[in-house]
């Protein structure tokens, strides 16, 4: 990645670079049937999982970056093969599958303050397919490829009883990353390295500066460290890090790498690209929920709820994950879910408890009735195991109206039944039209420095309430520390936009 894909390894050949710098560039190939095949079935369902296909002006300039950058990959029929979509999801990612398939997702476009930066991305991700890098023991899979963590962890075979058998290592990794891509798509540290390289190559040869490539690698570890901070680690680590060399050594490499290849000059494009970001969402998409703090909210579906203290949640575009922080202080863990119902709970908590099992088998279970603020809601409790710790899994389904409904599945010790978890699932009410209408989105702005500007006086109009001028400095890609601004330079804010229907 800063994800990562999925094919079988090839020869490389070499290419003419100064001899201190030789990078082995894969030979001229074409996308296989097979592999076009295989992308073209996953990648609904890998566009489904990260908020979908962004609709912004900004994935016209994604496919038209990496287009370019692309065709000096040695790659045929690449305007007609290749795929670049630019995802609605404010997790900074990108990720490349089979059959020529790029994404990257508008969080990581935001962190991006050139043209150049994002030709590094794209570049990266079409060395991986130019390196047709896999590892054998990972395939491209459409088993619900990504029902979530919950959906990857809980997958023993389902016993007569009713009882969920072993529960899979990863449980405690929630997070909408979703670990099943993570797992699918993992690289090797030196299919990373040499991806960074193709990267570099790929950016030069499309006539861009690749001393840029190491900003947005720098970038991404300070997004990382500032989410830490502001989480207070209940976010679990970004895939594009799980998986990868430490960021820090990638900085360092690719910038050297740079410098071996002899990149000098190019285009950065700095203004125009930030100018086309203006108006691009940041963060959550409200018409897919909104976190604040401990709070979720979803206009569309006009209800909230909140997090216990001890828990943060990661939002994404089919379910919220909530975890416990890094702080060790709490045990459990669960995900909301839900949408369109034909009124019949008990099949809600059937169809659930089937979703989390490895064949979507069927799992014996008797509802009991409840009420959840005045809702009519049926929960189900069975027994679960997790490298030898006993558990309980719940779900708690709850009619929001005749025609929706929506489960949380909650994980305890054994015994706990909900536990600490409880207070979630009774949070959980209905929004007014007043409230719903109150919820605006974050978007990207564009603004140029004055004379009298200084880091506090722009950061103090992000449309935040702390860590302002934290927030605005890895926005801009600017060192920690920094506090004055050069007249006449253009820099992103992040403010409220408009009022949205929902």
């Amino acid at each position: 990645m800063l994800v990562r894909t999925m094919i079988a390894s090839a020869a490389l050949a070499a290419t003419s670079l100064p001899a201190s710098a030789q990078v082995a560039l894969p030979g001229p190939q074409a996308i296989s049937a097979t592999d076009k095949q295989t992308g073209a079935k996953a990648d609904p369902q890998m566009s489904a999982d990260f908020g979908g296909a962004y609709d912004g002006s900004q994935s016209g300039l994604v496919r038209q970056v990496g287009l370019k950058v692309a065709r000096q990959s040695g790659i045929a029929a690449v305007d007609s093969d290749f795929s670049f979509k630019l995802l609605n999801s404010g997790v900074p990612n990108a990720f490349a599958i089979p059959g020529g398939f790029v994404y990257t997702t508008r969080g990581l476009l935001s962190l991006m303050n050139n043209e150049a930066e994002l030709a590094f991305v794209l570049g990266h991700e079409t060395g991986h397919i130019a390196a047709r890098h896999s590892d054998a023991r990972q395939k491209v899979t459409q088993r619900n490829v990504l029902l979530g963590t919950l959906g990857q962890a809980v997958l023993g075979a389902v016993l007569g009883n009713g009882t969920i058998g072993q529960i899979g290592g990863q449980i405690g990794q929630a997070g909408i990353q979703r670990l099943v891509v993570g797992n699918v798509m993992s690289h090797s540290r030196q299919d990373e390295f040499q991806a960074d390289d193709l990267g570099v190559v790929y950016m030069m040869k499309a006539g861009y500066d690749a001393a840029t490539s190491s900003d947005i690698l720098g970038s991404l570890a300070a997004q990382t460290t500032l989410d830490a901070k502001i989480t207070g680690n209940s976010r679990t680590t970004p895939s594009w890090a799980m998986s990868h060399p430490d960021p820090a050594i990638r900085v360092t490499r690719t910038r050297q790498r740079a410098q071996e290849l002899g990149a000098r000059g190019g285009t950065r494009g700095g203004d125009a690209f930030l100018l086309a970001l203006k108006g691009m969402i940041y963060g959550d998409d409200p018409a897919q929920g909104v976190i604040e703090g401990q709070e979720f909210r979803y206009p569309a579906g006009r209800f909230r709820f909140t997090a216990p203290a001890g828990y943060g949640m990661s939002n994404g575009s089919d379910a919220v994950t909530i975890s416990a922080a890094a702080d060790g202080r709490v045990a459990g863990r669960a995900q909301f879910s839900g949408g369109r119902s034909d009124g019949n709970l008990d099949a809600v908590v059937s169809r659930t408890f089937a979703r989390l099992t490895q064949e979507g088998s069927a799992v014996n279970v008797t509802p009991t009735r409840a009420s959840v603020n005045g809702m009519d809601a049926r929960t189900a409790t069975v027994s679960a195991s997790s490298g030898g710790q006993n558990l309980d899994a719940t779900v708690v389904a709850i009619a929001a109206s005749p025609t929706t409904a929506y489960s949380f599945v909650v994980l305890q010790p054994r015994g706990a039944g909900l536990g600490d978890l409880a207070g979630l699932v009774n949070s959980f009410r209905r929004m007014s039209d007043a409230e719903a209408a109150a919820i605006r989105p974050r978007v990207i702005d564009v603004v140029t420095v004055g004379r009298t500007d200084t880091v506090q006086t722009m950061a103090a109009r992000m449309a935040f309430t702390n860590l302002q001028a934290e927030r605005f400095l890895v926005l801009n890609g600017l060192p920690a520390g920094t506090t004055r601004l050069a007249p006449g330079r253009k820099v992103k804010l992040v403010v409220w936009g408009p009022a949205q229907k929902y």
